[in-house]
């Protein structure tokens, strides 16, 4: 079945110059025929579009199949940029059995036809959502061919899924054994590798989403001088009121390289101001989304606050104790003084606690997705389970580990496209994508 043809526009609907409207499908050249005429391919040229009583010059560039994005024929009408005329436009193309595109769906066609793989096609998602120069850089190091270890991957794989399954199905009769020791040998590289992948993943992983840092403390212990410091702006207010800070601040930024998504929170304490208590009941909502909960301790106080303790014992996995006003006393651990730009010992520590200790370049071309790093997970426990097995045992047990890593691999890469996979990957586009 020939899919319908599709349109959308591939600018944000505001006033603006120039606005970019894609229509992709087979057949395009009748279908358009009472709009325009197209002109030769990847040749831009100014053609008039007339239809109900309007009149639009617009330059146009033709890409037959299966020389271009989707692979399908693939026209670009680039008209000038007003919202109003984008959308009558579009219901004219309407009018010509050209739909509206669902998010994604170029990519989504050119993923199918071919034209593109799986891997390119989230990396291609992240460079669009990219937030911070970091984002860009691991987008776009993703993008193109697949990683040259998942290819020597599939090369080692794929000799030994054949003879496990030859010794299944036929090893009694033939004769054909699966030696285990040779085979974990041979995939011994291969585990090691994704195990380095593993690291390098998670690691990449926070990067892309940008690391979740909420800060928490007693009224004035340092939080809003932190978070200002950090975001590079002054977001929050900085007084020594206690209790200034009444609701949850929320900004997106890059620091040394490392992006983040910080939450300046209401001082926990005791209190008796309605708003402030509303402020300090928002907290726990931000300390569970959160991937580091940064406990700012006063280096002059000798003890932390009891009441603070009680709060953050539910999240002891993921509080780091950050001694604030080093310069003002001595501290064991993370000590730092963010008025005075002395933050050194706290990179190091976000490195370590969510980086693995990787510095952000280390991770350039690594897998990032929640998908492709679940994936990844499992595969390394695959060939995990696979070097476990004692050798001489029947050929059934390795052959499904075998089976099950292939299989993962398959549905890493892309060759086995599973339906809700896609749904749920190019969802995240924009329209025109």
């Amino acid at each position: 079945m020939i899919p319908e043809p599709i349109c959308a526009p591939a600018t944000p609907p505001v006033p603006s110059a120039v606005a970019l409207v894609r229509v992709s499908g087979t057949g395009l050249a009748a279908r358009l025929a009472p709009l325009l005429s197209l002109p030769e391919p990847r040749t831009a040229s100014l053609r008039t579009l007339r239809w109900d009583g309007f009149r639009e010059r617009a330059l146009v560039l033709f890409f037959p199949a299966p020389s271009s994005y989707t692979g399908e024929d693939l026209v670009e009408l680039q008209v000038h940029g007003n919202p109003l005329l984008v959308r009558r436009l579009l219901e004219c193309l309407g009018s010509l059995g050209i739909r509206l595109a669902e998010p994604g769906e170029f990519t989504r066609r050119a993923l199918l036809n071919g034209k593109q793989g799986l891997l390119e096609a989230e990396a291609l998602r992240d460079l669009v959502g990219a937030e911070t120069d970091t984002q860009l850089r691991l987008a776009q190091a993703r993008a193109g061919a697949l990683p040259p270890w998942l290819q020597e991957a599939r090369q080692a794989l794929a000799p030994w899924v054949a003879r496990a399954e030859a010794a299944v199905d036929y090893g009694e009769e033939e004769g054909i054994l699966l030696d285990l020791l040779a085979l974990n040998g041979d995939l011994a590289p291969v585990r090691r590798q994704f195990h380095v992948e593993q690291s390098r993943a998670r690691a990449a992983r926070h990067l892309q989403d940008g690391l979740r840092l909420a800060l928490v403390g007693r009224p004035n212990s340092g939080k809003s001088t932190l978070f200002n410091v950090l975001a590079g702006e002054d977001r929050a207010i900085v007084t020594d009121i206690p209790g200034t800070t009444r609701d949850v601040l929320e900004v997106r930024c890059e620091w040394r390289g490392l992006p983040l998504r910080l939450y300046d929170t209401a001082g926990l304490r005791d209190t008796e101001d309605p708003v402030e208590r509303l402020g300090v009941a928002r907290v726990r909502p931000v300390l569970e989304g959160a991937d580091l909960v940064l406990h700012l301790w006063p280096a002059p106080d000798p003890a932390p606050d009891p009441v603070l303790r009680a709060a953050l014992a539910p999240f002891p996995g993921k509080v780091l104790d950050v001694r604030t006003f080093a310069d003002l006393a001595e501290a064991p651990g993370v000590a730092i003084a963010a008025h005075r730009g002395n933050l050194d010992a706290l990179e190091v520590a976000l490195r370590e606690r969510l980086l693995g200790g990787l510095a952000p370049d280390a991770c350039l071309g690594a897998l990032a997705s929640a998908r492709q790093v679940a994936l990844l997970e499992d595969l390394a426990h695959q060939l995990d389970l696979l070097a476990d097995l004692a050798p001489g045992g029947p050929p059934e047990l390795p052959a499904s580990l075998l089976q099950g890593a292939w299989g993962l691999l398959a549905r890493l890469t892309g060759e086995d496209r599973a339906e809700r996979t896609l749904d749920e990957l190019f969802s995240g586009f924009c329209l025109g994508k």
